[in-house]
């Protein structure tokens, strides 16, 4: 199994009505020197000011980006190139970043590489602890920049800690 961490930056809430604007992904292995990263043109009139500032575009910028689908198309092929074997995806908040990620692909490319699943680092880190209230952020070392690829590798980063420090049976 190939582990891809992502990170999803958007204009709005939910995908269709709203953009996902930017997203960073870092294949999962020492180094963390295999990314990807896409900037999506919107496909929806809609945004929220408040979620599309968190990214550090402009609405004027985003409509500049790249056609989804060719954005969508190359990350499927990035995928395909740097995974063997199936690709896990895995988030920091994957309630969020997979229903874009997934929504995207099966509207622009027809099909999602990852399947039907994801995973959640907080979900694995509050596991390993035994500890629910706890939270795996301090295991970054990359800054949370609100860039994806930044945010992407200082979560890969927390996830090979947990196989280094906490014993996490993983595998890539």
């Amino acid at each position: 199994m190939a582990y891809i961490m992502v990170d999803v930056e958007s204009d709005g809430p939910i995908p269709g009505d709203y953009s996902m604007i930017s997203f960073g992904a870092v294949l999962v292995e020492e180094g963390l020197n295999t990314t990807f990263y896409g900037q999506l043109k919107p496909i929806s009139d809609n945004y929220v000011q408040e979620a599309l500032a968190v990214s550090g575009h402009t609405r004027e910028e985003t409509l500049q980006f790249d056609d989804p689908q060719k954005v969508m198309s190359a990350f499927a092929a990035w995928i395909s190139q740097h995974c063997k074997d199936r690709p896990v995806f895995i988030s920091d908040n994957n309630g969020f970043d997979w229903m874009f990620i997934c929504w995207y692909f099966h509207h622009f490319t027809g099909s999602n590489p990852f399947g039907h699943s994801s995973q959640n680092l907080g979900s694995l880190y509050k596991g390993l602890v035994n500890d629910t209230f706890k939270n795996f952020k301090h295991l970054r070392r990359t800054k949370h920049t609100h860039h994806p690829v930044d945010d992407a590798i200082g979560n890969a980063e927390a996830l090979l800690t947990l196989k280094k420090e906490y014993g996490l049976k993983i595998k890539w």
